[in-house]
């Protein structure tokens, strides 16, 4: 059993400059001897190692798997540089590890699948097609159940080991990618048993080797895929890893690549899958011999004709896997972020909620990736931090428990439309309330209204004809206040004062699909200006659902033409402002030529507005919308 870590305070100002150490070992108990040191100034440690002298280490690290069923069980390579041992004198460090499938050998030019298709490949199912593909509600209880900058030169000088790891299957390791499952995970905790006396690991000639100069208190970073493998580790309890920081990380694949039944992509990477993602990062060579087979259960398991969750998706979900985080999480993610969806890191704080596991968040206005070092949070008690600063002084406290008051500090911090931050108790807003906004409309083809009072009595129903696949979303959103065949757009009065809405919308829309067995249904949450403005309208948020998965994303049931049924479905969450003498809107259409499989045009879907509504987390509730 490792001792606990034993450091000495020398000095107690947290505005100054204080010295933490390491209990003198015999080798120091000379008063002639200076004890190893890190220095720590407001909370944060600071630059005394010389990172030109770290010692620079390859080891590959044994797992307990064989991925590429070769009879050897698979090793992942990591590199580790941390302070010179005579800098340190015996000075135990704590670890800094970063995991990766993007190191070294990634195929960059491997081919996507073609998004046009004549039909939706799910035209042709019925809900007992679709059970082949997957025991959908055994999928769902499986998940329930099991469910920036360069680091070494910021860090080593400060008085830690970083190490960047490369992920099974991947560069230098052994293996085959399995794009988040259970055999990615605990083949990047076997680094973390590693570091704590659990695993094997080996230098480059099969020699054994230790890692004797750590504390074995591990923090996991990353941006993307390399921020989601610290969720996936973080999920197994393990012993040693003591926090984590995973910048747009994803939670659920499902949620990366689906929605609601659908096949959507993440954002710019339209016909990307698990399995092209797979090929990417095994790279070329690796793709097409040795781990062909592989990558080729992943195309079929991922099942991209139905869309649906099965147990291949749930192998690939995190969020059940909350109940077992023991390590702290810092969650950092861009509220514009269309690759890893807002869902991904909302879905994964609720659970963390949920749990109690000692948390903060940090959302800015940028899109995929991290807010940028010098990104400035300013206090209520008057100081400011940057994202940098916040990040070392977070890893300060949890690694070398540096008594630097970070959790203290308001849980959220937000970056607004203007770019300036603020902080608040928690994240969605605790002054949220749901508001519905009922759709209303008095003709067939006009555009038509939202309003938190009784519509009229009209039964008018609204129909359109898709044609994603040719005329882009950017188009099917202009000119609010002009009738379109191809979609349907509802806007509120002129806000008399700005509104900030709070977590998910949820669409409930009453539709018939006239002429198809099946239809792409998206909707998008709109920032217009007032009637007549020239201004641009700004993309809120999206939402997509698949009309045959109406009751679970785990069921396919038929649509009968021509029958309106009852859609419900959330969009990606979201904190924004309306701001006042703006209108909120919200587009009905179908096909997203950015996102959807593109089917060829003229489904015909039909709505009735009277039985359909936006409902809207809204600060301050319905009263703050003025109308």
């Amino acid at each position: 059993m490792r001792r606990p870590r034993r450091l000495v305070l020398l000095s107690t100002t947290l505005t100054g400059a204080l010295v933490l150490t390491a209990p003198a070992t015999p080798a120091l108990a000379s008063p002639d001897v200076t004890p190893p040191t890190i220095v720590v100034s407001d909370g944060m440690t600071q630059p005394v190692f010389s990172f030109a002298d770290a010692i620079e280490q390859r080891v590959f690290v044994q797992t307990p798997l064989d991925t590429d069923h070769d009879g050897r069980l698979d090793r992942v390579a990591i590199d580790i540089s941390r302070p010179a041992e005579t800098a340190t004198q015996g000075f135990k460090v704590p670890v800094i590890f970063e995991h990766s499938p993007y190191r070294k050998d990634t195929w960059d030019d491997v081919p996507y699948p073609s998004v046009l298709v004549d039909e939706l490949p799910q035209n042709g199912l019925t809900h007992r097609d679709a059970a082949r593909s997957g025991d959908g509600a055994e999928a769902r209880a499986l998940a329930k159940a099991n469910l920036p900058g360069s680091l070494d030169d910021y860090y080593v000088p400060r008085g830690y080991a970083v190490v960047l790891g490369q992920s099974i299957g991947t560069g230098d390791s052994d293996g085959c990618p399995t794009s988040g499952d259970r055999a990615e995970t605990l083949g990047t905790k076997a680094v973390i048993d590693w570091l704590n006396g659990r695993a094997r690991g080996f230098d480059a000639t099969g020699a054994p080797v230790t890692a004797d100069w750590t504390t074995g208190a591990v923090g996991m970073t990353g941006v993307s895929y390399n921020g989601t493998l610290p969720n996936m580790v973080a999920t197994t309890g393990v012993k040693g890893l003591k926090t984590i920081i995973p910048v747009s990380a994803i939670s659920s694949w499902y949620d990366y690549y689906r929605a609601n039944g659908l096949v959507v992509a993440p954002g710019t990477y339209q016909g990307e899958d698990a399995d092209i993602l797979a090929q990417y990062t095994a790279g070329q060579a690796r793709a097409e011999g040795t781990c062909a087979d592989e990558i080729a259960e992943i195309t079929q398991e991922q099942d991209r004709v139905s869309g649906d969750y099965t147990r291949f998706w749930a192998e690939r979900d995190y969020l059940g896997g909350a109940r077992d985080v023991k390590a702290s999480v810092f969650v950092v993610h861009g509220l514009n972020d269309w690759n890893v969806k807002t869902e991904n890191f909302a879905g994964w704080w609720d659970q963390l909620a949920r749990y109690d596991v000692p948390r903060k968040i940090w959302l800015h206005q940028g899109g995929h990736g991290g807010p940028g070092s010098g990104a400035t949070v300013p206090l209520p008690d008057g100081r400011s931090w940057t994202y940098k600063q916040t990040e070392n002084r977070w890893f300060d406290y949890w690694l070398w428990r540096v008594p630097n008051g970070i959790m203290d500090e308001p849980t959220a911090v937000v970056q607004r439309e203007n770019r300036a931050y603020t902080t608040y108790a928690n994240w969605p807003d605790p002054g949220a309330r749901e508001v519905d906004l009922k759709l209303a409309a008095t003709s067939a083809t006009a555009p038509g209204t939202l309003t938190t009072g009784k519509p009229r009595n009209s039964k008018v129903e609204q129909s359109f004809v898709d044609e994603g696949r040719t005329i882009a979303p950017t188009q099917l959103v202009a000119q609010p206040d002009t009738a379109s065949p191809n979609r349907l757009v509802y806007t509120s009065p002129v806000l008399d004062q700005d509104v900030r809405i709070s977590g998910r919308p949820e669409m409930r829309l009453r539709m018939a699909i006239d002429n198809k067995p099946d239809a792409n249904l998206t909707t998008y949450l709109v920032d217009y200006g007032p009637v007549g403005s020239t201004a641009v309208p700004v993309v809120v948020t999206r939402g997509w659902t698949d009309p045959q998965n109406r009751r679970d994303a785990d069921r396919t049931e038929a649509v009968k033409r021509g029958k309106l049924y009852d859609y419900r479905w959330t969009l990606e969450p979201k904190d924004y402002v309306f701001a006042a003498g703006h209108r909120i809107g919200v587009v009905v259409f179908s096909t997203d030529q950015e996102y959807t499989l593109l089917p060829l045009g003229g489904t015909r879907l039909r709505v009735a507005p009277h039985d359909s509504e936006l409902r809207i987390p809204v600060v301050g509730g319905r009263s703050a919308l003025g109308f």
